[in-house]
């Protein structure tokens, strides 16, 4: 074998070699510490937290979220199926006013199907759906957990409590705990329901939902009623992520 020959076949096996080492690093690119609390946002420092401190624990959880989902394509919605998804939401939230647990509730069983319809994993694999959520929707996924976990332990504490007479006093602090959980489980629903838009960070999108019933004045809308009439060119603004049912109660029996 020539000097020539032996030379070429030597840069060939460099430069795979180079190649190979390149994609190496851009495939251990997300399990790397920094890309994943930029990626996680959030969600990093929950799981640094439930790993009791421990990075490296929660960064290797975070590395195979990323495996395991990072690669999912979503499916857009088609404008029917938008359109009741929208119409479901806007139900939940008037429905607040007088059935808090039910509408948190709803709210809840509302994301785990419109995550299924956007291609996600099933909503009856909760956890697994929430780590998939969580790769591509990691600053506004904690909603969807939240709604979650609030809708289950009312359920709970209702039933426990349900022969105890003690239900009552517990009446104005579950409702808060109901509204916030239901407040922070919108921002997911709009990133959800829109597709194009893309969680980038920050904490809004401007995607237009229709708005929760005015809490100022007037009688308060009948549970799962739509308003009779709702502008079609509100703009964004007027429908923020810090929507809120605060001055709107349940009425007390």
């Amino acid at each position: 074998m020539s000097t020539g020959v032996i030379i070429v076949l030597i840069v060939i096996v460099a430069a795979v070699l180079v190649v190979a080492a390149v994609l190496a690093l851009r495939a251990r690119g997300p399990q790397h510490g920094g890309s994943l609390k930029r990626r996680f946002g959030p969600e990093y420092d929950r799981a640094v937290v439930r790993h009791d401190g421990d990075t490296k624990a929660a960064e290797r959880e975070l590395s195979e979220r990323v495996r395991r989902h990072g690669s999912l394509h979503t499916r857009p919605l088609e404008p029917a199926e938008r359109e009741r998804f929208e119409a479901r939401w806007t139900a939940a939230q008037e429905r607040f006013v007088d059935s808090p647990r039910e509408a948190v509730g709803e709210a809840d069983r509302l994301l785990a199907e419109l995550a299924g319809a956007r291609g996600y994993p099933d909503g009856a694999q909760y956890e697994e759906q929430l780590a998939a959520l969580s790769v591509h929707h990691a600053h506004h996924v904690d909603g969807y957990r939240r709604v979650h976990r609030v809708t289950h332990a009312q359920a709970q504490t209702h039933t426990a409590g349900a022969g105890s007479g003690g239900a009552g006093t517990a009446a104005a602090s579950d409702t808060e705990e109901l509204r916030e959980a239901l407040v922070a489980a919108r921002a997911l629903f709009e990133q959800l329901v829109r597709p194009g838009r893309h969680d980038d960070g920050r904490p809004g999108t401007g995607a237009r939902v229709a708005p929760a019933p005015a809490a100022a004045s007037g009688p308060a809308s009948a549970p799962g009623s739509t308003p009779a009439s709702t502008p079609a060119s509100e703009p964004a603004a007027r429908a923020p992520h810090g929507w809120s049912l605060g001055k709107r109660r349940p009425k007390e029996s």
